[in-house]
């Protein structure tokens, strides 16, 4: 059985480059193995995660991410049986929200993810994926 998980969390420090590759990698060197895809948005402390795979490796994940000192408030967004993967073609892929991202200061400014709906929240990541390419690597 497929799932998709969507989660959001606040990022405890900044948000660097080391940060984000660290995770990115840790990502990309497990997920495949585990059989899990997904995208990460971060931007303005916050983290904006979608996770897909086998119910098990989905929860088990998600439950070391729980663990993870990176993280703090995480709340599940969306929890749902999936037919097929929307992101399939990535072990993890990347988008930055950054202050100047159009997307993120004309159509979504005032977005919060904890106050969000799971079909808003799901849109909008969606939307932020159409409004620009994924980061496949984080440059040195």
């Amino acid at each position: 059985m497929l799932i998709s998980l969507l989660y959001v969390s606040r990022a405890v420090g900044p948000q660097t480059t080391a940060a984000t590759s660290s995770i990115l990698a840790s990502s990309r060197q497990h997920n495949p193995a585990l059989g899990v895809t997904g995208v990460l948005c971060q931007g303005h402390g916050l983290y904006m995660q979608v996770l897909e795979g086998e119910r098990k490796a989905v929860n088990q994940l998600y439950a070391h991410i729980l663990k993870d000192r990176r993280h703090a408030d995480a709340e599940v967004l969306v929890y749902e049986e999936i037919k097929q993967r929307r992101y399939g073609q990535w072990s993890m892929a990347y988008v930055d929200l950054s202050a100047s991202d159009p997307m993120v200061t004309m159509n979504h400014k005032d977005f919060d993810p904890y106050a969000a709906t799971g079909q808003v929240a799901t849109q909008i990541l969606q939307d932020l994926l159409m409004s620009g390419t994924p980061i496949l690597t984080l440059p040195e």
